[in-house]
């Protein structure tokens, strides 16, 4: 079985009432994207509008090949507080999740979580979340 050929990871704070300022702060860093509820956000690809629907922080990490989501997790959480009250508020409030994008270049590769992404999110009560983006075999 072959490693995960590329991962992307970006911590998502998500929430209607959510203020990317108030983050910001919050956190000790700034965001790659944010957005407010009722916000007009403009697709980059195809030029139509949307608003959105709810407010959001995110901060992305550089992408790795092959994946290393453990290298990618400790550089987003090297620039945040740890502060357990921060989290604690954050998670009571806003939807909080670590979204990974994991990309296989064949259809059987494979990948782990080390304990110490697991301990990571545990402490701070977010949601893994993972989208699996499938390749083909040679054959």
């Amino acid at each position: 079985m072959a490693h995960v050929n590329k991962s992307t990871v970006t911590l998502r704070i998500k929430g209607e009432m959510l203020i990317p300022s108030e983050i910001t702060t919050m956190l000790g860093s700034e965001s790659s994207f944010e957005q407010i509820k009722d916000q007009i956000l403009v697709n980059k690809k195809t030029g139509k509008e949307r608003i959105s629907k709810f407010g959001m922080w995110a901060l992305k990490v550089f992408d790795c090949e092959p994946e290393n989501i453990e290298k990618q997790v400790l550089e987003i959480f090297s620039k945040l507080t740890n502060d357990k009250k921060t989290w604690e508020y954050l998670g009571s409030n806003f939807k909080v999740e670590l979204f990974c994008g994991i990309f296989m270049k064949y259809e059987n590769e494979g990948m782990g979580i080390s304990p110490l992404v697991m301990k990571i999110l545990s402490e701070r009560k977010i949601e893994l979340s993972i989208d699996i983006y499938g390749g083909k075999d040679d054959d």
